[in-house]
């Protein structure tokens, strides 16, 4: 049991938020963490606590950022839905008439299948991706262009876990000449103030939170005994399933070289951005309602954002998933259970998860630093904390 200093401030009625955010130190092995919900462009939840690092004891502040892992894809989809919003995109058109060096053996392939996990280009077994690679940048988009698809695009799903935000940031770059790290920072966090970043600046590496590595027996054992993940966590074991291969075997970094600095600092769209939780709150809330003088997207790329594109077997994990455009969405096993139909956000393995409710106009940011035993995070820390926030708009 872990007692922790809990700050911030709650709304007149959300105060069951911050009693199940304590709860998350004392009985779920919280070790730092922070929650903002903002409802209809308002601030009713602000929290933190705990340890940013548990070596030298350094406290979690309001401004404290910590790596969210997959939750980043977040921010390459709504830099992409933003120019699409602008006209500069068309998510129907095939890449290839952006990035021609993406055509071969793709040339039909369009952003919108990308965003839906359904291009089938989710593998780069022949290139893994390296620091070095991420760190230059253009030989992962190589690496991209030159991957075959690992079924009929169009015709099936699965989860595009490595190549999903570095596709994107070729696509982004061969419009408007900069990777979608800088267009988001120029074009998006900037205007809106916002503590997230895809690719951190050295200057902001004192308020980074260090990750603390779940135990891998322990993730075995929970992902084997959750019904809805084990065809995951087999996958996971087997090296010749396409689960392996797109994960582990696409990607040459895991727990423990991700817990290093140096990869927050570099552009990994698809896996190393970082964030705080009013950050990663404020931009799903500016994408469903005006923040600040500024709305991101307009409600007919909201209504697709929420609408189900692909659901049912996933090629990549093996299990059920369900997929909006370019989001998670309601109904698969990496959802908060309370998040309603029309929803949208996304999740990672540290524990992270955002998401905007436009029915509500509900907008939730959760970045824990304590890495999760569950695949994309959705553990019974952000599920109370979703269910708690839910109960407390009901009343």
């Amino acid at each position: 049991m872990t007692h922790a200093t809990i700050e911030g401030t709650t709304a007149a009625g959300f105060e069951p938020v911050r009693e199940c955010f304590e709860r998350n130190f004392t009985d779920r092995k919280e070790v730092g963490a922070a929650v903002a919900v903002l409802h209809r462009g308002q601030p009713v939840v602000d929290l933190w606590g705990g340890r940013a690092d548990p070596e030298t004891d350094r406290a979690w502040r309001r401004d404290t950022v910590t790596g969210i892992a997959s939750t980043t894809k977040a921010m390459a989809t709504i830099s992409v839905l933003h120019l699409a919003d602008r006209g500069d995109l068309d998510l129907d058109r095939a890449i290839a008439d952006y990035w021609p060096a993406f055509a071969e053996g793709k040339q039909d392939i369009t952003l919108r299948m990308v965003l839906t996990h359904r291009s089938g280009v989710v593998s780069l077994e022949h290139a893994p991706v390296t620091y070095e690679a991420l760190a230059e940048g253009t030989p992962v988009f190589d690496a991209i262009a030159s991957a075959r698809p690992q079924w009929a695009p169009g015709e099936a799903h699965g989860y595009h876990g490595v190549t999903f935000g570095h596709l994107l940031s070729a696509v982004v770059k061969a419009v408007t000449g900069v990777t979608v790290g800088r267009y988001f920072a120029s074009a998006i966090a900037e205007p809106l103030g916002l503590d997230c970043y895809i690719g951190l600046p050295e200057s902001e590496l004192p308020r980074l939170a260090s990750l603390v590595v779940p135990a891998a027996s322990e993730a075995v054992m929970l992902g084997n005994q959750v019904p809805a993940l084990r065809g995951l966590y087999e996958g996971l074991a087997d090296p010749t399933s396409l689960t392996y291969r797109a994960m582990y075997g696409s990607f040459q970094i895991g727990w423990e070289s991700a817990s290093d600095p140096k990869f927050s600092q570099v552009e990994a769209p698809s896996t190393d951005g970082t964030a705080s939780a009013v950050g990663l709150a404020k931009l799903f809330a500016a994408t469903i309602g005006e923040v600040d003088g500024m709305r991101l997207l307009g409600a007919e790329l909201v209504r697709q954002a929420g609408t189900v594109y692909s659901t049912g077997r996933d090629r990549v994990l093996n299990i059920r998933t369900d997929w909006g455009l370019g989001f998670m969405v309601p109904g698969g096993p990496f959802v908060p259970r309370r998040v309603p139909a029309g929803s949208f956000g996304h999740g990672g393995a540290t524990g992270s998860f955002a998401f905007a409710d436009p029915g509500s106009g509900l907008a939730f940011g959760y970045t824990p630093n304590r890495g999760s035993e569950l695949l994309e995070g959705n553990d019974l820390r952000v599920n109370e904390l979703v269910d708690a926030v839910y109960r407390c708009l009901r009343t």
